[in-house]
């Protein structure tokens, strides 16, 4: 089934292009289903980027999904218009009293800010929160992993003495999970981030698992069953030239990055890079909305307990 977003948000075009089934309204109405319910509280500076990268991954499942673009009402986006933001997106104030089969919480860049200096830290928090009682399951990816996972267990995100950046090797560590399902036992995976989680200081008498991890970059993918949530600490989301975008950005600015580990063949910034996590990243998501429609209740209010 397609995914059902607004004719008018801008990532349309471009899923459409790519081949992406999208739904309209009255041809959602014309079928016999319940759409599952979910949310992307979109917490990445560059906004339609994020949406189109989440969508094409959603999209591509067959179930009918309708999605809701959710922001922190408490900040102000210096890159994304005000005029986008109302037309697309609601606050979370306005969706709380909803209840959501499955609510993605994205990554930021603000991760080497202590949590609880993060301006929107205390809104961010009472989401969190929210999502016990409103959402059936949770995925929470790169900084917001790190925020859900410090805010429900108190797991410390370290900083990096380098920033770990390129696309690295990782196992799988769990080949009967659900989740991962149909999973190579080794695979690619794109990282960009200046802290990481350390395995040492996952509390697996909590119910956490950790599921992929990599030797030279540290964990990747914790379930945890009791809260049934995920937190996806790298970025499987990316797009091909993620990576060579904010290289050349570091460039421009003057940081003189080092070339993203394993991207561009034969480390030649000028040759076009190839993209060996696409797969994994729609089987991944597509791994988990699965879970999600084979375990959520038909009846939405049954999944507000608040």
């Amino acid at each position: 089934m397609p995914i059902k977003i607004p004719d008018q948000l801008p990532a349309r075009a471009a899923l459409l292009r790519e081949g992406v089934a999208i739904m309209d309204e009255r041809t959602a109405l014309r079928q016999d289903v319940r759409p599952l319910q979910i949310g992307l509280l979109n917490l990445m500076p560059n906004k339609t980027r994020t949406e189109a990268q989440f969508a094409r991954l959603i999209g591509a499942t067959p179930l009918q999904v309708e999605l809701t673009l959710v922001r922190i009402g408490t900040h102000v986006s210096k890159n994304t218009s005000e005029e986008h933001l109302i037309t697309f997106y609601q606050t979370w104030e306005e969706v709380r009293e909803r209840a959501f089969d499955g609510f993605i919480v994205t990554g930021a860049p603000i991760e080497l800010l202590p949590f609880e200096e993060v301006t929107y830290w205390k809104e961010l928090t009472r989401i969190l929160d929210w999502t016990t009682t409103n959402v059936h399951s949770s995925f929470f990816i790169c900084w917001g992993a790190m925020a859900a996972l410090w805010h429900f267990h108190r797991v410390p995100k370290h900083p990096l003495a380098k920033k770990a950046f390129g696309v690295y090797r990782h196992r799988n560590n769990a080949p009967a999970s659900p989740y991962l399902a149909g999973f190579s036992d080794d695979f690619s995976i794109p990282v960009s981030r200046r802290t990481e989680i350390r395995a040492d200081d996952i509390p697996t008498d909590a119910g956490l698992d950790l599921l992929m991890e990599s030797d030279a970059t540290g964990p990747c993918l914790v379930t945890e069953a009791p809260g049934n949530r995920l937190y996806m600490f790298n970025h499987i989301e990316y797009d091909s030239t993620s990576l060579e975008e904010e290289f050349r950005r570091d460039l421009e600015a003057g940081i003189g990055p080092d070339l993203p580990f394993d991207y561009f063949p034969e480390n030649d910034p000028n040759r076009r890079p190839l993209n060996r996590w696409r797969s994994h990243a729609h089987l991944l998501v597509s791994n988990w909305i699965n879970q999600v429609y084979q375990t959520t209740s038909f009846d939405l209010s049954a999944i507000n307990r608040s």
